[in-house]
């Protein structure tokens, strides 16, 4: 058996030994994690890799482009994964099973629902409502929220009926707002809004946020007191769009596709790119944090208090007061930013966000460090249809998946905030994060070197003979 000495001080020095293993483990874990510009690209607590997009998804594109808005009304992807085409004739039916789609016939096609819709934008405006296209229904569904009138409302029937069986009215809690103020906030000194993607026009650097936050000429701070300069609103277009463009006044700022996760977490963006009907996506802002949901439809039109804005994303994604402008994404594809929305992150409710991809086409801007390519949205990736339908890519493994989960805030890394180490405070927070991993390895490397110099005392033994003298 060894003596209690020597086992302590072996003891000592496995346990010192540990210390500056787990010590690496810290630091490496904070220099991966906060480190803003390096990696191929990531999201909250896990690092995100580009991946193709899904099989289903293009197969169910193929066959919509293939048969026709006359034969089809849309497609999604159904419970179990697979891709499903609504089809108007068994033909159409038969041709997407022969293709490994399924099939489901319908009574209304994707002619006659945009017919319907386009009916209902031309009635007169009735503030509080909004419509799009139920892929999965058949149906073009009409919300009105709680400012629609009885009589506005019946007047809103009459024209549906007038359509016919394509259209179906829902009431709905709350009112369609516009989310002024954001994920990472930007300051005027009228209020608060979200910068949504770094982008660029290839000679200065851009926020892309959404129209409603202020009109052309509209100072932005990265603080309420205004005293530190992020740039001004050069491009501004609400209604009828919901988008808008803020100069960097700083050319030396940080502007590169990355955004900040909060914790020194970040993900890059790599493209821009159109969703699709069941897609998986998140959205975030500084009220509610990150949060996550579905595409529940494509093209919506949403008529405001302020004026009609067309062409949205509809998802089942919560947002509160204080999240306008924010991204949307999925994976490293940016797909639209904060337009507004009905509901809660308690009770839920329907949000809209301006499509990335048409906003810029229209400003002539793109995701920075992604080349152009010619005929295509700068920075853009491979887009969906836009007639209300698609095929869903599905969620990256590991992504938060739960609908409405929250997190931190995402938003472009803004000059002057945590996310920026280009500034002392920047700089600073990352050595904290380096800190505890870095004092863990200190406290094993000095508590191994005392094993090597303290050795444990050696017992002298006095001998005795075995003979008695």
């Amino acid at each position: 058996m060894g003596h209690p000495r020597r086992s302590a001080h072996r003891v000592a020095r496995l346990v010192a030994i540990g210390a500056v293993f787990c010590g690496g483990l810290m630091v490496s874990q904070a220099a991966a994690d906060g480190s803003p510009a390096q990696g191929p690209g990531g999201r909250p607590a896990r690092v995100l890799q580009d991946t193709p997009g899904s099989p289903e998804a293009q197969l169910a594109r193929s066959l919509v482009d293939r048969l026709g808005a006359s034969r089809t009304a849309g497609s999604w992807i159904g419970a179990d994964g697979r891709a499903v085409v609504a089809v108007t004739d068994a033909a159409a039916a038969a041709e997407v099973d022969r293709a490994g789609a399924r099939a489901k016939q319908v009574r209304y096609s994707m002619r006659r629902l945009r017919s319907a819709a386009e009916t209902l934008r031309r009635a007169p405006r009735v503030a509080g409502t909004a419509w799009a296209v139920d892929a999965t229904a058949n149906k073009v569904v009409v919300l009105g929220d709680s400012t629609v009138s009885a009589d506005q409302w019946s007047r809103m029937k009459g024209v549906a009926a007038g359509i016919g069986g394509e259209v179906r009215m829902e009431r709905t809690t709350g009112s369609f707002t516009t989310r002024t103020a954001g994920a990472e906030p930007i300051f005027t000194r009228g209020g608060r809004c979200s910068a949504g993607f770094n982008v660029t026009d290839g000679q200065s650097g851009y926020i892309l946020t959404a129209g409603h936050c202020g009109p052309n000429g509209t100072a932005w701070f990265a603080d309420s007191q205004g005293t530190a300069g992020v740039g001004t609103t050069v491009r501004s277009d609400f209604p009828g769009s919901d988008f808008s463009l803020v100069r960097y006044q700083n050319p030396a700022s940080d502007q590169s596709s990355v955004l900040n996760a909060g914790d020194g977490q970040v993900v890059r963006i790599t493209a821009a790119g159109d969703p699709v009907v069941g897609q998986k996506v998140f959205r975030s802002g500084s009220t509610s944090g990150l949060r996550s949901g579905e595409v529940t439809a494509l093209n919506a039109t949403v008529n405001y208090p302020e004026g009609t804005v067309s062409g949205l994303i509809q998802t089942n994604v919560c947002a509160e007061p204080g999240d306008s402008g924010g991204p949307l994404f999925d994976r490293n594809t940016a797909l639209g930013v904060t337009s507004g929305g009905t509901g809660d992150c308690t009770s839920g409710g329907v949000t809209f966000f301006q499509p990335v991809t048409r906003a810029l086409t229209a400003l002539g801007v793109r995701i920075p460090d992604v080349p152009a390519s010619d005929g295509d949205a700068a920075g853009a990736a491979p887009t969906a249809p836009t007639d209300g339908s698609g095929a869903g890519a599905q969620a990256q493994p590991g992504a938060p998946d739960r609908p409405g989960a929250p997190s931190q805030p995402v938003a472009p890394i803004i000059p002057g905030t945590q996310g920026d180490t280009s500034t002392l405070a920047g700089i600073v927070g990352y050595a904290q994060r380096l800190g505890p991993g870095l004092a863990l390895v200190g406290a094993g490397l000095l508590g191994f070197l005392a094993t090597l110099v303290i050795r444990p005392g050696r017992r002298r033994y006095r001998g005795y003979s075995t003979r008695w003298g």
